[in-house]
Parts: structure tokens; C-alpha cells; sequence
């Protein structure tokens, strides 16, 4: 049957019509060892995977299909081991600041899919999903507290967003503290530096968690690091000199940034992390860490984080650092 110049074919503007009803349904695959992974795709042609063991980002490539974030050589994809690479969430507990397991429970639950994720809108369901955590009976009995933990995470043209929200579902007050681990991709640690860091106070977890003011003008690396950065802006810049690129943190809600990399001796010391990977990561994470977040019944925080990268441009054959934080022209 032909169809006049002009004119919609009915079945075509029926199928439109149920596509625009019905979103399209999340590409979820099962890897080697069981664990369902879902892929995100934009346009561009950039691309993340997300677990729902952990709802845990573990790989996201720019449209040139480079890999983005760190993934351990030794990465132990078991549960309920926590897999060291990607985009671990810290909750409730960061590290071993509290009496719970070290960054807390979130990152070795398997989570679900969150069909309801109001009040934030419907979002594209090939470049984006929200994911929830709901405490169980196993986790009252080491943390007894009610709650709902979110994650949308969504994919972009050169960029990755993470909004992290949690909910009291107790009848009474809790408090946590909370990260976004983000494992860093560079090509060689000591060719790297951060901006945005400067003249700030940090906590040194090398030191006792002794505080200390940041005296360099850009931080660099040729040894251990492991620190909170307290009060920290909103734009945080990662500059890596032998790729050219740079990597901008955008955060809002978690006021903390955490620097951590472990170097020669302490990789070999880390049953899941290949001797030489630490040259080629780097952790900076946004966070919620020194004045925990206290939520009241039914109340709900939310935490939000951009990652993107630019083309890091030189300038008398140094970057120009506040050109990145800033946009100066």
C-alpha cells in the first residue's frame, strides 16, 4: 500500500506514539561472574557501565571509547568483596570513622532499579538510571537505622552526573557521613596536579588525621597521599599534563574532597591492587566527612556530582589553571 506525499503512515505514527509512552527499556547485561550491569550510551558515543552490586559506576569512556576511571588489575569482582575501581559510594560510614566496615556498607549490596525517583523528572533510559538501596533486616542489626539511599547517574557528552540522596525512614534522627570515591584514570601520577585546593585546610590520615593548611599553590605527587580537604569549592580541577586533559569536579552538597593514592609500598601491601597501578590513578572524591549529616525523621539530603572533562590548553608552556576553575579568557 503506498502512502501519499506528506502523509504519516498510521503503523509509523502508532509506534511513535508507543515510544513516547513507554520509554525505552535500560540495556542490562549479565558479565562473566553474574553481576548485572547496565550500559549507558550517549549520542557522542561516549558510554559508562553501572553494577547493581554497589551501584557502583565501573567504567565510563569518552566518545574516542578512552577509558576514563581507574579499574584495579586485581579488581575482585566476588561479593561481598568491594571492588577497588570506578565510582565506589562511601555510606554511611567513610573509611573507618565509626564502628561499621571501612567506607561503610553501600559499596557490597546489590541494589535495585528505582522505579520512583520523584521529585526529580523522568529521565532517558539509555543514558541514564536511578538506582535504590533500602536498609534490610541484616543491616539494622550492625546499623540500626532506616533509610532509602538513591543514585541517578547520568551520561553526557563529556561529562557524568551522580545525585546521591537519602531519606530517614526511622522514627528518630540519624547521622552519616558519605562519598563518591572517584578512581581517576592518568597517565603517570607524578606528571599530575589539583587546583582548586590551595591555602585550605586538610586532614592528614597519614598524620593521625592531624590538620594541617595547604602551603602549595598547585598539589602534585611524588609520594603517599591520603587527606581531607575541609570546606573545599564547588569546582575542583585535575590536570593530567601527558594526556592533555583535565578532569573538572563538580560538587554541591558534600563540602569535603578527599585525595588519596597509595604508592609503591603501600600497592604491594593491597591483596586487590596490582603493584604498578598506583601510577596510573589518582582518588578525588567529594564528601561529606568531617560534620556528619544529620537527617530527621522522613527528611531526605541530597548530594550532587559532575564529572567532565576539557582539553587542557597551554599558556607559555604551563596550563593555565584558572582558565579551567574559573573560565577566564
Amino acid at each position: 500500500m503506498e502512502w501519499k506525499k506528506g502523509k504519516v503512515n498510521p503503523i509509523v505514527s502508532s509506534l511513535r506514539e508507543r515510544l513516547r509512552l513507554k520509554p525505552m527499556a535500560l540495556n542490562m547485561v549479565h558479565d562473566a561472574d553474574g553481576l548485572p550491569r547496565i550500559i549507558l550510551t550517549d549520542p557522542t558515543g561516549s558510554s559508562a557501565e553501572v553494577l547493581l552490586y554497589g551501584g557502583q559506576v565501573v567504567s565510563w569512556k569518552n566518545e574516542r571509547r578512552e577509558e576514563l576511571l581507574f579499574m584495579s588489575s586485581k579488581a575482585i569482582w566476588k561479593p561481598p568483596k568491594a571492588i577497588r575501581g570506578g565510582i565506589p559510594v562511601c555510606f554511611p560510614q567513610f573509611g573507618n570513622l565509626g564502628s561499621l566496615e571501612r567506607h561503610g556498607f553501600a559499596r557490597n549490596k546489590l541494589w535495585s532499579l528505582d522505579n520512583d525517583p520523584s521529585p526529580l523528572p523522568p529521565t532517558n533510559n539509555q543514558s541514564s538510571v536511578d538506582l535504590i538501596l533500602k536498609s534490610t533486616e541484616e543491616d539494622l542489626k550492625t546499623w540500626p537505622r532506616s533509610f532509602e539511599l538513591r543514585l541517578r547517574i547520568t551520561l553526557s557528552a563529556s561529562k557524568l552526573t551522580l545525585i546521591s540522596r537519602v531519606r530517614n525512614t526511622d522514627n528518630r534522627p540519624f547521622s552519616f557521613t558519605f562519598a563518591l570515591r572517584n578512581y581517576l584514570s592518568v597517565s603517570d601520577i607524578s606528571e599530575v596536579r589539583v587546583e582548586g585546593l590551595e591555602t585550605l585546610d586538610y586532614l592528614d590520615n597519614l598524620m593521625h588525621r592531624e590538620r594541617f593548611t595547604e602551603q602549595a599553590d598547585a598539589i602534585t605527587f611524588d609520594g603517599e597521599v591520603d587527606r581531607v580537604y575541609l570546606s573545599t569549592p564547588s569546582k575542583i580541577a585535575i590536570i593530567d599534563h601527558e594526556k592533555k586533559r583535565t578532569f573538572v569536579l563538580r560538587k554541591d552538597g558534600m563540602p569535603d574532597a578527599v585525595m588519596w593514592n597509595p604508592w609503591d609500598r603501600k600497592a604491594k601491601a593491597l591483596p586487590d591492587m596490582g603493584d604498578e597501578d598506583y601510577k596510573s590513578m589518582l582518588c578525588v572524591d567529594s564528601a561529606s566527612i568531617e560534620t556528619p549529616i544529620v537527617l530527621k525523621p522522613f527528611e531526605e539530603w541530597k548530594g550532587y556530582q559532575e564529572l567532565s572533562t576539557v582539553s587542557s590548553s597551554y599558556c607559555s608552556g604551563q596550563l593555565d589553571p584558572r582558565k579551567v576553575l574559573y573560565g577566564f579568557h
